[in-house]
C-alpha cells in the first residue's frame, strides 16, 4: 500500500476532536449532552472529547498547548460575564476549526444577560452588602487580587456588561435552546460527522416558530386582559395567548417540539428570535399589540390601555428573558 493511500485511510478513520466549555450559564446545556441517552455511544464512537471541564480532568494549560485549529469542533455554552470566560472564548476560537454557540446563553445572552439592567456595582451591592441574608460587617466585595499570608489570590474580573458569544469572537454556528433539544444536538453532531453543515452563520434549528409546533389551535380573537398562569382558574385546551397568557411562541424559533406548551406552560422564548427577526422582544410586543383590544370597532379608552400594559409586570424579563444582550437596546445606560 502506498504512503498516500495509508494517509488517506487514516484521515477517513480519524475521530473528530471535540471540546465543550461552560461559561456564564446554569450548566443545563452540559446535562443536555447526556439527554441524548444511548445515542451518546454514537458520539463517543465518532469523536474524542479533548476538553470538557465539567466531566474530564483537563486543564486550561492543556488547551493552550494545542496547535491552532487542533480541535475540530467546540460546543461553547454560556454567556461572557468575566475576563476568564472571555479569555477561554478567544482561546477556544483559536484552537477550533468550528465554534458552535451552544444554548441560549451563548447564542443570545440567556438568563445571565438580564443582569444588563444593572452594573457591577449594583449587583455587588445586592449580593454582598444590602442583603438581609448576607452577614458582611467589613463590607467586603470581590477583588481581582488580594494578598494573604499564603500568597496572592486571583479572581477573574467581573464585567459590567454580559455579552453573547458572537460579541466576543467569531461564531460559526448557533444551536439555541435552554437547553437545546436532544434531537437538535444529534442533528448537529450528525451534520458535523457527515460533513453536511450548512453555510457558516446558520442556526442549527428549524425555520418555523414554536407556534407552528404547538398542539393548540390558533385564532385571531382579540384579548382584553393579560394574566399569569397562576391567575387562571382552569386552563382551556386552546392557545394560551387567546386565554390572556403571554406566550412567546409567535416570536420564538421552534425545534423544541413545543414541550412547554404540552405541559400547559407558555413559551418563554429560549429558542431565540425567529428567522429574519432583528429583535425577539420587539417582535413579540408587536404580536401582542395586534391581539390586544376589544372586538369589532369599539375602541379601548386610554385608561383601559394603560391598565392592560400594567398587567405586564416585568417587561424585560417577559420579552427579553433569553435575549437581552442580543437586542437592539441591549443594556440599561448607567452613570
Amino acid at each position: 500500500m502506498s504512503k498516500e493511500k495509508k494517509e488517506e485511510d487514516v484521515g477517513k478513520n480519524k475521530k473528530l476532536q471535540v471540546a465543550f466549555y461552560w461559561a456564564a450559564s446554569c450548566g443545563g446545556c452540559e446535562i443536555a449532552v447526556l439527554d441524548v441517552d444511548e445515542k451518546i455511544l454514537d458520539v463517543v464512537a465518532a469523536a474524542d472529547i479533548l476538553f470538557w471541564p465539567v466531566a474530564i480532568d483537563t486543564k486550561y494549560k492543556d488547551v493552550e498547548a494545542m496547535k491552532d485549529k487542533h480541535i475540530d469542533v467546540c460546543f461553547f455554552n454560556g454567556a461572557i460575564r468575566t475576563s476568564e470566560q472571555e479569555h477561554m472564548a478567544k482561546l477556544l476560537r483559536a484552537k477550533s476549526k468550528v465554534l458552535v454557540a451552544f444554548g441560549s446563553c451563548a447564542c443570545n445572552g440567556g438568563i445571565p444577560g438580564l443582569a444588563n439592567i444593572a452594573n457591577r456595582e449594583e449587583i455587588f451591592n445586592v449580593a454582598y452588602l444590602n442583603n438581609p441574608s448576607t452577614e458582611n460587617p467589613k463590607k467586603t466585595t470581590p477583588k481581582t487580587m488580594v494578598k494573604v499570608k499564603e500568597g496572592t489570590l486571583m479572581l477573574p474580573e467581573f464585567y459590567d456588561t454580559v455579552k453573547n458569544l458572537n460579541q466576543v469572537v467569531d461564531v460559526d454556528y448557533y444551536l439555541p435552546g435552554c437547553p437545546p433539544h436532544p434531537d437538535r444536538i444529534m442533528d448537529a453532531v450528525g451534520a458535523i460527522v457527515e460533513n453536511k453543515l450548512p453555510e457558516k452563520g446558520a442556526v442549527l434549528a428549524p425555520l418555523k416558530s414554536v407556534c407552528d409546533e404547538c398542539r393548540f389551535e390558533k385564532s385571531e380573537k382579540k384579548i382584553k386582559e393579560i394574566k399569569r398562569v397562576y391567575e387562571v382558574d382552569k386552563l382551556e385546551d386552546k392557545c394560551l395567548l387567546e386565554q390572556g397568557i403571554i406566550c412567546m411562541g409567535p416570536a420564538t424559533r421552534g425545534g423544541c417540539k413545543a414541550r412547554c406548551l404540552d405541559a400547559n406552560m407558555p413559551c418563554t422564548g429560549c429558542g431565540g428570535p425567529t428567522p429574519n427577526s432583528l429583535d425577539q422582544g420587539a417582535k413579540m410586543i408587536s404580536a401582542l399589540a395586534s391581539i390586544l383590544g376589544i372586538e369589532d370597532e369599539e375602541k379601548m379608552s386610554d385608561k383601559e390601555v394603560e391598565a392592560l400594559i400594567e398587567k405586564v409586570r416585568d417587561p424585560v424579563g417577559t420579552f427579553y428573558r433569553y435575549a437581552l444582550p442580543a437586542a437592539l437596546i441591549n443594556r440599561k445606560v448607567m452613570k
